[in-house]
């Protein structure tokens, strides 16, 4: 491959601008983990981060919000710096580490991570890929008691459970109640690197205001690097390798989660890495699957019309049937009345009385009659004045 150097000024130099401007218009997001006991300041330092109030009093953070139980919780809020909108989100773990026994509370976070990674990977597979929100978890900021005795095993296990999963910076919380000495012996035992303190107070030292925190033997200040680490994970979190954050997620974390994914897909669809009942389909099985209940499903929907027609026709069959015997009912009842009469009217009490009924309707009926024909002579009548009216001679003079 040749390499030349061009004389005159063609323009695709000005690419690094265009993606620039790209960027910018669409935004960034990034999520954030944070996972240690209640009480070791998570909320203060995230707010201490971002410098604005992610937790406040009206809107606290999850661990006094949620009862203790080892959950997860997600938060999202748009902030924006310069002209560069930054959607963060904020996962958090209330109850982690509160329990007497612990065992296996991490796993929620494991769930966690893997269930975004799998809404990740299923996005990718789908036809439209134009809108692919970015849920995975590109940093976990993991807490340490400031107990000066070393990480408790379950530090230790959780970081092992982890790590490649998720980018973990460990922290040593709460730094301003340990001694100088204290924490530099707590960091070279453990190998830990940084030593944090969060505050949004405003404090004035010297003239100078600064946030930290007030003691009776003077103040901890969170930007003073001789006081605490927090500069240092600022400057590394934010500023520096926040984008190398989230392509080591992409590229690595990830990508090993895919691998191992579609490396357990075998023809049959059975993740053998999986446990017993739990199946991992590929994208051909799945379609057949679907389309075996495409199929079931149709023949479900046949044979419940079909049994709906058959009580359908039962239930007109029946009614015929009601039918006739009402209609043979009706019908004897007027055999046996034509037979009837002549045996009542031989009595002469009913006789007389039938005689009486028929006279008396011959009488309403002959009224009816009669007025009837009385108003027909009338609409004659009027029909033929009207049409006299109308003459055409009537109106001359």
């Amino acid at each position: 491959m040749q390499q030349k150097n061009l004389e005159g000024y063609v323009g695709f130099a000005n690419l690094p601008n265009q993606v620039y401007r790209k960027s910018v218009k669409r935004g960034f997001e990034f999520t954030l983990m944070v996972v240690g006991e209640s009480g070791l300041g998570k909320s203060t330092l995230i707010n201490s981060l971002f410098l604005t109030e992610l937790y406040s009093p009206e809107y606290p953070g999850p661990s006094h919000r949620i009862k203790k139980t080892v959950q997860v919780e997600q938060s999202k809020v748009l902030i924006k710096e310069g002209g560069v909108q930054l959607l963060l989100t904020i996962v958090d773990t209330p109850g982690f580490g509160d329990a007497v026994d612990n065992s296996n509370c991490w796993q929620p976070v494991i769930d966690y991570i893997d269930s975004k990674f799998e809404d990740y990977l299923n996005a990718e597979s789908r036809v439209n890929r134009r809108q692919m929100p970015d849920n995975r978890v590109q940093c976990c900021l993991y807490f340490i008691a400031p107990s000066g005795h070393g990480l408790k095993p379950l530090d230790i296990e959780f970081m092992k459970r982890l790590h490649e999963k998720v980018n973990i910076i460990p922290l040593i919380a709460k730094a301003d109640t340990l001694t100088p000495e204290e924490c530099q012996q707590f960091k070279k035992q453990d190998r830990l690197p940084l030593a944090v303190v969060g505050s949004n107070t405003i404090i004035e030292v010297n003239g100078k205001r600064v946030r930290g925190r007030q003691y009776p033997w003077g103040v901890a200040e969170v930007e003073n690097g001789e006081h605490c680490d927090f500069t240092i994970l600022r400057n590394m979190l934010i500023r520096t390798h926040m984008q190398d954050l989230k392509d080591v997620t992409n590229n690595v974390h990830y990508e090993n989660y895919r691998s191992r994914k579609l490396a357990a897909v075998t023809y049959n669809g059975v993740d053998n890495n999986k446990n017993k009942g739990q199946l991992t389909k590929s994208p051909l099985a799945q379609m057949e699957e679907e389309r075996r209940e495409h199929v079931a499903k149709m023949k479900k929907m046949e044979m419940e019309m079909e049994q709906v027609f058959e009580m359908k026709v039962k239930e007109k069959v029946q009614k015929l049937k009601d039918s006739e015997a009402e209609g043979f009912q009706h019908l004897m009842f007027k055999e046996n009345l034509i037979f009837f009469i002549p045996s009542l009217l031989s009595i002469p009490k009913w006789r007389k009385l039938f005689l009486f009924s028929l006279s008396q309707y011959i009488k309403v009926l002959h009224s009816f009659l009669f007025s009837l024909l009385l108003w027909n002579i009338l609409y004659l009548f009027s029909s033929a004045y009207l049409k006299f009216l109308r003459l055409p001679w009537f109106y001359t003079t």
